[in-house]
Order: C-alpha cells, then structure tokens, then sequence
C-alpha cells in the first residue's frame, strides 16, 4: 500500500553523503512530503519520482533542519509546476515560521500563483480521508513547542468470498459489487444476502509511523504500536544518552528497544549524526530490534499489505 522514499536522512547539519531530514510517502495516486530540509528538492528528482501531485506537506516542526528547503520548493512549485493547490500541515508554531519564510523571503512582493492552504494542527486527529486510507497526527515531546509525528493507515480489509457467492447463486454484476460496500442485497428469489456471509475474516491494513525528532517514547506508545513500519531517529548512540536527552533526542539503543515493545515490525532510522560511522548505530539497535536498518539518502521501500518491507532498488 506505501512506498516509502528517503530524500534527506542527516542530523542537523548535512555531510557528504546524507542531506537533510525530509522524505515522502506514496500511496496510489496520493503523495505526500513529510519535511523539507535543505536540498530536497533536488534530491525530489534524482530519486525519479518527480514533483507531480507532491503537494502534501506535512511537517514534525520547525527547526530549520527540516523546514529550510521549503523557500526554494514552494517557489518552484509555485512558478513552474503544474500544481493547482498546496497543503502546509503542522503546528501554529512550525506554520508561522513557514508563512515568514514564504511570504517574507520567497515572495515579499507578490501572492503565490496558486492557492496555500495551512491546516495547524494541535491534538491527535485524522488529517486526510482517501478511499483506502487515512492519515492521523499526534503530538511529539522533542525540543520546543508544536512536535507532531504521522500515522500512515491503510483500512482494514475483508476478502470477498467468490466461491461462496457462486454456491448461494449471487450473480455477477452490480449485486456483488454492492455485497463488497457493506450492503446486503435481495436476490429474485427473496432471498437477503447480506455481506457477512460473503466476506472473509478482517484483514489488517498496514501502518506505518513517523515520529521525527523525539525525545520521549513513552506518550506516543498508543500510535506507534503495532506499526508494520516505524520510521524514528537514532542521532545518538548510548553511550552518549544524558546529552541525547539534553537536546530531545533519543538513542540507538531506545529506538531498537521501543521497537521491540510495541510489536513493531521493521525499525527504519533516520537523522544520523555525522560523528558516528552507520555501522556502530544499526549494530546498537539490532542488540534489541534485529530488523533494524539505517536508511540512505535516496533509499526507496515498499510495504504491502500481509507483506514483509521490500527495498525497491533503482531500475
């Protein structure tokens, strides 16, 4: 159902080989970009997915490491792509440095040439409402005010039975398709077919969380749990947890052990610090969580329903 795509994967401060916090989620033909640190846009197109329809903007906060990109995305978005709207999603703290940003740099002279919507968010609530899936917020402690992770889930699903349609004489055609809606339907004999007989045992959809920056693992146990896919950071190893908390942040070694606890099914790890080698961060977390991994700028996963993540590689 999702397909996960790493733009940036950095910690504050860009290196050579990791740009800054952003990374988008493709589900069908919607799509959305979680953050948008310096750079992205241009990392946008060297993973090939382009900007069309990208026009979802959902941001954990607002440091500039993962805001800062917008300036040159929203005005590229805005003068030379063939997009009708924008929507900003995010705290009134992280929306208000946006709008400056926007409004007081990119364009100080002029309205944008298509229409941005900024929808602030302050509780846990479902953002976006798709035929196959919904998108929820819920508040993130990190550091300073108006922190927000997102929840990716796909609805649950009930497998229509074809076979036992055949054996109670439902027909092919519009009958069926309502059976498939929830709706019982009346067959020419009087018969009332309602979807519970037709329709197989529930089958979860899948869920994949973002947290971004996080200091406190605790209060986001009800979202994370169960998650196919937990996307987090791990700018810390252990060693050095008392100032990882100092600054918000969490390490490794929680990541991998938070996994664990919340029946998680694959731990992804993002904004890595420039003064550890990836190999000493996945190796703490896998002590815990072994289906760990450091993502990559650029790296591309696939998580489908009933399905173990895939890594999509470059065709």
């Amino acid at each position: 159902m999702f397909d996960i795509v790493f733009f940036g994967t950095s910690a504050s401060a860009p290196s050579i080989y990791r740009g800054l916090s952003s990374q988008a989620i493709l589900a069908g033909e919607d799509r959305f970009l979680v953050d948008c640190g310096e750079g992205t846009q241009r990392q946008i197109l060297r993973s090939g997915i382009g900007f069309k329809k990208l026009n979802r903007i959902l941001l954990t906060h607002s440091h500039l490491d993962h805001i800062l990109g917008l300036g040159g995305l929203v005005s590229t978005f805005t003068r030379w792509e063939s997009l009708e709207e924008l929507y900003f999603y995010g705290s009134a703290h992280t929306l208000d440095r946006v709008r400056s940003l926007i409004y007081e740099v990119v364009m100080p002279y002029g309205a944008p040439q298509v229409p941005l919507h900024f929808t602030e968010l302050d509780r846990p609530m479902t953002i976006y409402e798709g035929s196959q899936f919904d998108v929820q917020c819920f508040p993130v402690t990190h550091r300073g005010p108006g922190c927000f992770g997102y929840i990716f889930q796909e609805h649950d699903h009930r497998p229509f039975l074809a076979e036992k349609a055949d054996e109670l004489g439902v027909p092919f055609g519009p009958e069926r398709g309502r059976l498939v809606k929830g709706e019982s339907v009346t067959l020419e004999d009087g018969r009332v077919i309602t979807p519970d007989m037709l329709l197989g045992e529930t089958i979860k959809g899948t869920k994949v969380v973002i947290t971004g920056d996080i200091a406190r693992l605790d209060n986001v146990v009800d979202y994370v749990a169960n998650a196919d896919v937990l996307i987090t950071e791990a700018t810390f190893l252990d060693s050095e947890r008392e100032e990882a908390n100092s600054f918000g942040h969490i390490t490794a070694k929680q990541a991998g052990e938070f996994a664990q606890e919340m029946n998680v099914k694959h731990l992804l790890l993002t904004h890595i610090s420039r003064r550890y080698r990836e190999f000493e961060v996945v190796k703490e977390a896998r002590e815990t969580f072994r289906d760990s991994y450091v993502v990559r700028d650029l790296d591309h996963f696939s998580i489908r329903r009933g399905q173990a993540l895939q890594k999509v590689e470059p065709a």
